[in-house]
Parts: structure tokens; C-alpha cells; sequence
């Protein structure tokens, strides 16, 4: 990827934004990161509080090996540096959804240290570039739990079930200069983690959600005063709110002013950030290690472990897609964007090889442009998803393999495909009942080839006399006598030869 030609015009000249992103994403675990209370969402408020959460006299953490574990994977998969040796401390600051008085976190000696993510902006191109964002840092901590204001028109309630929840924050290095590129980043990120399953980047229900920091500077200049506007939950407002900030503190500066490094709120409805606190430095909360919590000391038992549990990650699978299967850039892109995507395609790859006894190579592009032209379309369609889908993998693949292996035609097909979308039937039986086998009978489809050249003679000198276009009318007028049951490439070749 070249260098960001993004710039903020103002009075002055062109201005450079900088932006960093910590991303907090909910570790996917059945308990909580120090005690056994449920993490399920959407739970009765305060039905989630174990004593250690609604910290009572003398509870004491106990750290949930699961989400260390967790945390683990999703540093291997971005092929960071995992410390075999970390600590916790504790954060201290008061709030009213924070019983403890403290958050449990690392600063000092976190889990995961220093990785990467690469990034496309444009998918479509087989030739684009990646730009490399780096990663400082994952550390493990809990969540504080919620405020709630729209309950009682006088006071204010708390919900204690997120407190205590794993998160790892992921700690971006200031390496994006638009807000392209931290959309592109925020996508990147989320995907990798639902591919090892360590966050459900679930951004409407909280569970991941992004810290925004933004800063400008004239190009080629120090790093500006930033701001950091407080929990993002989507791609988009992560990239309004980049836009609105950068220009905002383009007007400041301008005007004469000073950036004063504070902590900011977004408001989706505005379009437009506004500040919320000053921003506070590592001493002002007074960081000490946690006196009953031991350092976390991970053995290579457990990281070769963790290491052997991570499945495929996108970016090698992508290039199997296109190496291996032969699929386009933008195909292999599109598919691997999800992971649930590329086990549906994987799963009706496999059963249409088995079908059609084939390799996955052979079969793959009529899968995947199936899946993503026919069946993404339906969906969208119904306002559905994959995991929702009425149509299976298995069922996909016995459609594929009867345009295979040419029982049915591609026009067929799709009138099949929406008989299944309607009953559920599968595509053998949708066929047989309807009498929708493609015929390849040389003898019928001559004749009918024949009465459509007698019926259009003067096409037929058109034809012969260089109009060479009306091929295609005879081909239709063909597949349409025979109800688009005529094997189309027999019709083709025996239009061909009588046409001369």
C-alpha cells in the first residue's frame, strides 16, 4: 500500500492526521476473568455478580485460565511477542459501576507484546500492497459494569453483570493516516479474532469496541497534542469520528488555538465528538501491582498448546484460495472476510467433490461464484444470513453437481434454487418432480433449430451476410422453444453447423 495521499485541507495549507486505535474486545469465555459468574449477554440486570465481582470483604481473584488462554492465541495469530512472564496491577480510579474502587489490568508486563496486522484498502486488487499497522501491545483486564440513566427520571441504576469480564486491549502504534485505513485495520482485526474465537466482535452488543485516538500535524512534522475519543462500537462511527476530530483540531490549530489532550465522547446522532474529561496520564492512577494476584508464568507445554489450537488465519487461507483453488483476489477476499463464510464455502467445496468425484480445485469456482452471486443475492434478499440460510452446504452442492454433470442448465438451475429457497426440497427431487432434466437428444434439438432458422429467414441472411450478433437471437429463440431444457452448448454447436 503507498502512503496515505489523505490530507485535511484547511487555510494553512494540507494537514496529516495521525491515529492510533485500542481496541477492547470481550475474551469469548464461559466465566469471568477473576470469578465463576456467567458472561452471557443480555441476562437480567444484576443476575451475573459473584462476590469477588460485587467485591465483598476477603473475596480474592482467581485468574480464569481460559482467558489467558484466549488472550495467548490472539498474539500468535498476529505473530506478536507472548511473555512467558506477566503481572497484573491495579488501575485506580473510582466509578460507580466499579465496586473495587480499582480495574485489575497490565501496564508494566503485559501478556502479549509487540506485533502486526496487514491491511488492503482495496480488495479487488490482485496487486495492491499491504501497509503493515503495528501492534504495541494485548493485556488482559476486567470490564467495569454499566450505568444505566433511562430507568428512573431521578436516579441512575447499575448493572453489574459485565463487571469483572475479560477483555484484552489491543493497543494499536500510531501507524494509520486516514480513515480508510483505520476502517480497513478495525475489519482486519475483527476478523482475525472471530477466526480463532477468542472475541465474537460482536461491536452493537459492546463486545468490542474501539478507543479512537487522532492527532494532526502538518506532513513530515512532530506528532500533534491527540485526543482520545472513549468506546467506538462500529466501523463507521470509528471512521466519522476520525473525520470530524481531525478537522475540528485543524480549526483549533488554525484559529490560533491549543489542543488540550483530553478524553472525548462520540455522538453517532450529531455525527460530531465532544469532550467528556481531561485525559489522564499513567501516574494518575496510581498503578501498583495486585498484592492477590501471583504473576502469570506460562510454560511451553501451554504455548505450544495454544499454538496448535489456532486454525487457518485469513490471510493464509486467502492465498491457498487463490494459490491452491485458483479463485480470483477478490473472490478469495470475499470469502475469507468471515470466517463463517469460509466454513460454509469450505463445507459445500468438500460435498461437491464428493458428489461430483472431483478434486476442490475443479470445482471450486463454480462454488464460490454460486455462493457469492446466487446465494448472497437470495439472502440479502430475505434478510437473512449464512447461519440462517435455508439452503445447506449439502443441499448447494447436489444443485452444483446437476449443472456439472449436465442434467440441468444454468437457467434451469436457478428456477430450481428458488423452488428450494420456497419448500426446502432438494435439488434431485425438485428436478425429477418438475421434469427439468436438460435434454442433450441431437434428433429434438435439431429440429427445433431447424424451424427456428425456417421461421426466420431474413435473420438468417442477416446473418450470412455479417450480422454475426444475431447468433445470440437464435440461441435464444432456441433454449426458449425447449423451456431452457436444451443442453446449451449442443445448441450452439448445432446452430453452428446448420448456419454453416
Amino acid at each position: 500500500m503507498t502512503e496515505s495521499s489523505y490530507r485535511i485541507q484547511g487555510a494553512t495549507g494540507e494537514w496529516e492526521v495521525v491515529i492510533g486505535l485500542e481496541v477492547h474486545a470481550q475474551v469469548v469465555s464461559q466465566s469471568k476473568l477473576f470469578s465463576g459468574a456467567a458472561t452471557a449477554f443480555g441476562a437480567e440486570p444484576n443476575s451475573q455478580v459473584s462476590l469477588v465481582d460485587a467485591a465483598m470483604p476477603g473475596m480474592l481473584p482467581v485468574p480464569n485460565r481460559e482467558c489467558i488462554r484466549q488472550a495467548v492465541r490472539t498474539g500468535m495469530a498476529i505473530e506478536a511477542q507472548i511473555n512467558k512472564w506477566s503481572r497484573f496491577d491495579r488501575k485506580n480510579y473510582f466509578y460507580a459501576d466499579l465496586p473495587q474502587g480499582y480495574q485489575i489490568s497490565q501496564l508494566y508486563h503485559p501478556l502479549v507484546g509487540e506485533g502486526s496486522i496487514d491491511i488492503v484498502l482495496d480488495e479487488k486488487d490482485p496487486n495492491a500492497t499491504p501497509k503493515t499497522i503495528g501492534i504495541e501491545r494485548i493485556h488482559v483486564e476486567q470490564d467495569a459494569g454499566k450505568l444505566m440513566h433511562d430507568q428512573h427520571p431521578t436516579r441512575s441504576y447499575v448493572d453489574l453483570n459485565r463487571s469483572g469480564v475479560a477483555l484484552m486491549e489491543i493497543v494499536s502504534r500510531p501507524d494509520m493516516r486516514s480513515p480508510a485505513e483505520a476502517g480497513a485495520y478495525l475489519r482486519k482485526l475483527r476478523t482475525i479474532l472471530r477466526y480463532v474465537g477468542s472475541c465474537d466482535g460482536n461491536m452493537e452488543e459492546g463486545s468490542m469496541r474501539a478507543d479512537v485516538n487522532v492527532s494532526v500535524r502538518k506532513p513530515g512534522e512532530e506528532f500533534g497534542t491527540r485526543t482520545e475519543t472513549k468506546n467506538v462500537n462500529s466501523v463507521r462511527f470509528v471512521m466519522q469520528t476520525i473525520e470530524y476530530e481531525a478537522s475540528r483540531q485543524v480549526d483549533v490549530l488554525e484559529a490560533g488555538g491549543k489542543i488540550v489532550q483530553e478524553t472525548r465522547l462520540f455522538d453517532p446522532d450529531k455525527v460530531e465528538t465532544r469532550s467528556m474529561r481531561s485525559k489522564e496520564d499513567a501516574h494518575d492512577y496510581r498503578y501498583f501491582p495486585d498484592p492477590d494476584l501471583l504473576p502469570l508464568e506460562l510454560d511451553d507445554a501451554f504455548l505450544e498448546e495454544c499454538r496448535q489450537s489456532l486454525p487457518e488465519l485469513p490471510d493464509a487461507k486467502r492465498k491457498r484460495y487463490e494459490e491452491i483453488l485458483g479463485l480470483s483476489a477478490y473472490n478469495a477476499a470475499v470469502l475469507t472476510a468471515e470466517a463463517e463464510t469460509a466454513r460454509w464455502f469450505e463445507a459445500l467445496l468438500a460435498e461437491g467433490a464428493r458428489i461430483q468425484k472431483k478434486s476442490e480445485g475443479e470445482v471450486a469456482k463454480a462454488s464460490a461464484n454460486w455462493l457469492m452471486s446466487e446465494l448472497f443475492g437470495a439472502l440479502n434478499r430475505l434478510g437473512s444470513t449464512l447461519e440462517d440460510s435455508p439452503v445447506s452446504p449439502e443441499r448447494g452442492a447436489e444443485l452444483l453437481a446437476l449443472v456439472g454433470d449436465g442434467t440441468i442448465s444454468g437457467s434451469i438451475a436457478k428456477q430450481v434454487f428458488e423452488i428450494m429457497l420456497e419448500t426446502g426440497d432438494a435439488a434431485p427431487k425438485i428436478v425429477e418432480d418438475k421434469g427439468l432434466k436438460q435434454t442433450s437428444d441431437t434428433g429434438a434439438i435439431e429440429a427445433v433449430v431447424a424451424k427456428i432458422l425456417a421461421d426466420n429467414g431474413d435473420k438468417v441472411a442477416q446473418y450470412k451476410g455479417g450480422k454475426e450478433a444475431l447468433f445470440g437471437f437464435f440461441v435464444g429463440q432456441t433454449m426458449k422453444t425447449m423451456q431452457g431444457k436444451a443442453n446449451p452448448q449442443l445448441v450452439n454447436e448445432l446452430l453452428k453447423k446448420a448456419l454453416g
